[in-house]
């Protein structure tokens, strides 16, 4: 046994330092139900996490036939045996008492309980009347960033080539579709060997707090890194930072075209790495000339020298590396921003080295596998929609005729899907493994899309959530622990998580519904064949190798047995890399060949797309692109009626729209109730104080919430965006005894012009007091960046006391075999 610590008030636990170059040391985090111990446990079986995007490999405890532990997986190059706090204790929502056990059908208005060939006759009923009728554009799917890769692929193939619809995205469009814009590069292991980390719009310690854990030992190490943060709020990675800009949002693009400005200026170009691996430079620089560090200081409202500062770390770094997420993806000028990211590392040539790459984050634990797999705006394998050649080895590897596979536009993104159930095009829309009653902007509109007569909505889920008391259909599905299947984390790291205990009742493993369907639907090859021949988890997975097999995510050389008993193995995995790829981009950008790209790219002020002709033309070597942009002013800003700017985001101890985490009792304690941050001075001036009911106002909607006074930039509100309505009488939204909860009552539908990202941190807001209240009342965390700017008063700290009480002791023996 180790040091048993109190995982809530601490959510990154205790240091193990250690210094730059050194092996980040082993810590195996351990958690069991109350009454059970290590001895007691009848099995351990070997997964990773899913309520984040760094899949932290763990195994899980069985006894019984139940989940009643977790702990860390030491031989695990991501996490060296660490858990965060939703790995934890995450882990109890699966046997929760209101898991769905048995389909629903809506019989006369209300939803009823029935058999799966009842359920699955309707779905496929209407799926027939419809191609019948309308064709393929009249079914749409929206899926998630939680499922599989088997599951991904399934679902692809499917909808493409079964249905042949190009109506098919994730919920990672919410979340990180920019990232599919940006460079691929290594992480974990990077932390070790930088001595400049730079975070853009990244609150690392509550999005990814394993890593931050490795980030805070460094920071306790020989030779510790210099930290920069851009981010309005008084994060954790903010505290601990050596430059923290704060700028106002909407204006990213011009602070990082000033950093690229000052590059330049001050001769930090490594001149032979910008002429050997990239084209545009020129463009480039004519694009920035003016932007300096004076100009974009009156823009973004951040000292001009504290611009030039952080230039000075960035020009001045041996090893630079720098992650991206929401506070850049979700807001305005988005892909642009985080390809300027990009731009600073190939100036600087900081780029498939140790220590040196830039990483543009996943918010999800399986938004990776969504792209890969074509569950989302690509086609499978990277492979690019325009270029006729991957098409047809598409249909190749499909056996379908190539026409079968829409590739006459883009694959429709999650909004523009939505709007087409609204106007009617969509008669069928199946919602799997995700929330967008909660989780889309301009929730009034979106309640009134699902609920629109004519619409058929099938819902796949765990629980009846805020959009299943929408569906006509709600399929019951098996989760995490209860299924067998990989997925891919943001450094590209495969891990294997295998089926633990059964899942309860009738539910279903996600790949089973959809083999289910396409069994129904008698989906055929051009031979007559079935379209899709697996029948379970590890065939799904071999068909995928076929998939891959040549592209940039290659996983033909990757099997589960290889992924058993050891650490996650990163892709490519082929058989010149059997052992998979530590690092990518060593030798330049190899997938930008004209032959090879995803895509022939977009402008990234308009959204237009480039053409073959003129990408070919632009970088016929296949380099590396260094495109600018110019910055404009957000369209949405604060005026007399909404004299605020309004941001949503995330806290550590809740995922998404809280389907699981509200279930883990010390994850639902330490952050009950939706909150509003406000800086303590423009509290001060409205006469508001901690804890006091207010209404935030939008131009779509309002919420309610209590106050938390911070160091918050002024002028900003934020809202934390888990919340909505399951756990309150009106079930599905607010009516008359149920105010606004969910941050997605205030934002509006806006969109990046390439990415196709809503623009969730851009918004403006009024605020008003609705009672008085006081510190006792609040219900913000004080953990982490929601952390109360004064700490004189009667704010309760966050503590999960015995109940969280998670044993660090030394390094475990994991590589048992009792994990099938």
């Amino acid at each position: 046994m180790g040091m048993s610590v109190d995982r809530i008030a601490e959510p990154w636990g205790s240091r193990t330092s250690y210094g730059r170059h050194e092996p980040w040391p082993e810590r195996v985090d351990t958690f069991l139900a109350p009454g059970v111990d290590a001895e007691a446990v009848d099995r351990w079986v070997q997964t990773a996490s899913v309520l984040h995007s760094d899949g932290d490999a763990m195994d899980v405890a069985v006894k019984d036939g139940a989940l009643v532990g977790v702990r860390g997986r030491a031989v695990d190059r991501v996490n060296r045996g660490r858990l965060g706090p939703k790995d934890l204790f995450g882990w109890q929502a699966n046997g929760s008492g209101d898991r769905l056990t048995r389909p629903l059908v809506r019989r006369d208005g209300e939803l009823t309980e029935t058999d799966w060939d009842t359920a699955m006759g309707l779905v496929v009923s209407r799926s027939r009347e419809l191609l019948a009728d309308r064709g393929p554009g009249s079914i749409g799917f929206y899926t998630s960033g939680q499922l599989f890769l088997e599951e991904y692929y399934t679902l692809a193939v499917l909808a493409r080539a079964g249905i042949g619809t190009s109506h098919l995205d994730g919920n990672t469009r919410l979340c990180t579709s920019t990232a599919a814009e940006a460079l691929k590069e290594s992480f974990g292991c990077d932390i070790d060997h930088a001595d400049t980390l730079a975070f853009y719009g990244h609150n690392i310690a509550e999005t990814q707090p394993v890593q931050w854990m490795r980030v805070l030992d460094r920071l306790q190490g020989a030779d510790p890194p210099r930290l920069l943060c851009v981010d309005p709020r008084p994060t954790p990675v903010a505290r601990h930072s050596t430059v923290h800009l704060a700028p106002r949002p909407g204006t990213n693009l011009a602070l990082l075209n000033a950093l690229l400005h000052e590059i330049i200026r001050t001769g930090r170009v490594d001149e032979d790495y910008v002429r050997t691996h990239t084209v545009g430079y020129e463009e480039l620089a004519r694009t920035v000339e003016d932007c300096t560090p004076a100009w974009a200081a009156g823009i973004c409202d951040v000292p001009r020298t504290a611009i030039q500062e952080a230039a000075e770390m960035i020009g001045t770094a041996d090893r630079l590396l720098s992650t991206v997420l929401q506070g850049v993806y979700q807001s305005h000028q988005a892909t642009a921003c985080a390809v300027q990211v990009n731009n600073l590392h190939l100036l600087r040539g900081m780029l498939g080295r140790p220590g040196a790459g830039v990483l543009q984050m996943n918010g999800q634990p399986t938004a990776q596998n969504t792209r890969e797999c074509g569950a989302n705006g690509d086609l499978p394998g990277f492979r690019n929609w325009e270029n006729d050649a991957h098409v047809a080895d598409l249909a190749r590897v499909w056996n379908v005729e190539p026409s079968t596979i829409p590739h006459y536009a883009p694959p429709t993104h999650a909004l523009q899907i939505f709007r087409y159930a609204e106007q009617g095009s969509i008669g069928m829309l199946w919602i799997s493994g995700t929330n967008p009653a909660v989780s889309l902007p301009e929730l009034p509109r979106v309640r009134a899309v699902l609920d629109r007569p004519g619409l058929f909505t099938v819902v796949q889920d765990l629980f009846l959530t805020e959009t299943a008391r929408f569906a006509d259909v709600v399929l019951p599905a098996a989760t995490w622990g209860e299924k067998t299947g990989t997925f891919t984390n943001a450094d590209r790291t495969v891990h294997l998580s295998d089926r633990a205990i059964e899942p309860p009742g009738e539910a279903r493993a996600d790949l089973d519904i959809f083999l289910d369907y396409a069994a129904r639907m008698d989906f055929r090859d051009k031979d007559g064949a079935p379209l899709i021949p697996w029948r379970d988890p590890e065939s799904a997975f071999e068909a995928w190798k076929r998939c891959s097999r040549g592209r940039p995510c290659d996983y033909s050389g990757l099997s589960y047995a290889a992924l058993r008993g050891g650490s996650g193995i990163q892709w490519p995995v082929t058989a010149d890399a059997p052992g998979g790829t530590e690092r990518l981009c060593t030798a330049g950008a190899a997938w930008a060949d004209p032959f090879m790209c995803e895509t022939y790219g977009k402008d990234l002020v308009t959204g237009a797309s480039v053409s073959e002709t003129a990408y070919r033309a632009f970088n016929p070597e296949g380099r590396a692109m260094l495109k600018g942009a110019a910055y404009l002013p957000p369209l949405q800003e604060p005026d007399g009626d909404h004299p605020f700017q309004l941001t949503t985001g995330r806290t550590v101890y809740h995922f998404h729209t809280r389907t699981k985490t509200a279930r883990a009792p010390q994850l639902n304690a330490a952050a009950p109730d939706v909150w509003v941050e406000m800086n303590a001075e423009d509290a001060d001036a409205l006469h508001f104080g901690e804890g006091d009911l207010v209404e935030v106002t939008g131009p779509r909607g309002a919420l309610r919430g209590r106050l938390r006074l911070t160091g918050i930039r002024r002028g900003l509100l934020f809202v934390p965006f888990h919340y909505g309505y399951w756990d309150t009488p009106a079930g599905r939204g607010p009516d008359g005894t149920t105010p606004g909860r969910a941050a997605n009552e205030t934002t509006v539908t806006d969109w990046d012009p390439v990415s196709k990202q809503p623009l969730f941190k851009i918004a403006t807001a009024d605020i008003r007091l609705v009672a008085r209240g006081s510190a006792e009342a609040s219900v913000a965390p004080t953990t982490a960046a929601s952390a109360p700017a004064r700490t004189g008063g009667a704010v309760r700290p966050t503590e999960g006391g015995a109940a969280a009480e998670v044993d660090e002791g030394p390094f475990h023996d994991t590589r048992g075999g009792d994990a099938q």
